[in-house]
């Protein structure tokens, strides 16, 4: 097989360094201390989500799920993101 025909390894193995699957925040359990890999979305949706310090490499704890909304705690400060938002926020 060619060079530039063999699928790079790190374009299809969803798992990361710590050797976790990436899951979006919106699915890790209460508890979990998780690092941002990274954001999708539109360039404002980015945007928004960043400028609240969720950055990647940026380290978090999903404090708890209420009414859709996701609890976490990120560099001391508590914050509530709405699941739409937490779903584009890919962790592991």
């Amino acid at each position: 097989m060619k060079e530039e025909n063999r699928p790079n390894a790190a374009m299809i193995d969803p798992h990361t360094e710590s050797g976790r699957p990436a899951l979006p925040l919106s699915m890790v359990r209460a508890g979990e201390q998780v690092r941002v890999k990274s954001i999708s979305g539109k360039d404002d949706s980015k945007r928004f989500i960043r400028h609240l310090g969720l950055i990647e490499g940026a380290e978090l704890t999903v404090v708890t799920e209420t009414n859709g909304n996701v609890i976490v705690t990120i560099k001391g400060t508590r914050l509530a993101i709405s699941k739409a938002m937490a779903r584009r926020v890919m962790t592991y």
